[in-house]
């Protein structure tokens, strides 16, 4: 999936979009979000979501904006170019999903969804509640 989705964003001009990159996207969630919170998500140090999300503000997709709760703390969140590509992907998730349809059928897919939909870890609130996790 992850290959699909970044040959999408060569093919689209966003060639420049590395793994590690598509992955801190896809917990933005639209909405600012605490670079500790990514780390903690992915599994990562916070050092090294800093350095992709120093990377992506260089290249103007997302920006560091404070916190309004404490304006010690940093959030990262997309800028409008990072927008466009965020709504690139999205398109992309589509078009993957459709090819995938062909392969296995509507029917699985929906299962397939059900099944991810689950919760993964006690951290989760509910397991009934589908996953919403986009690039």
């Amino acid at each position: 999936m992850e290959r699909k989705v970044l040959e999408h964003a060569h093919a689209s001009g966003y060639g420049f979009v590395t793994p590690g990159m598509n992955r801190m996207f896809a917990h933005l969630r639209g909405r600012p979000v605490g670079l500790s919170e990514i780390a903690r998500d992915l599994g990562i140090s916070r050092q090294a979501v800093h350095q992709v999300a120093n990377d992506a503000a260089e290249l103007g997709l997302v920006e560091f904006v404070s916190s309004e709760v404490d304006g010690r703390v940093k959030l990262l969140r997309f800028t409008q170019k990072g927008w466009a590509m965020s709504d690139s992907a999205a398109r992309a998730f589509e078009q993957i999903e459709e090819e995938l349809s062909r392969h296995i059928g509507k029917k699985d897919i929906q299962e397939l969804k059900r099944i991810l939909g689950k919760k993964w870890s006690d951290d989760e609130s509910s397991g009934d509640e589908p996953r919403t996790d986009t690039f």
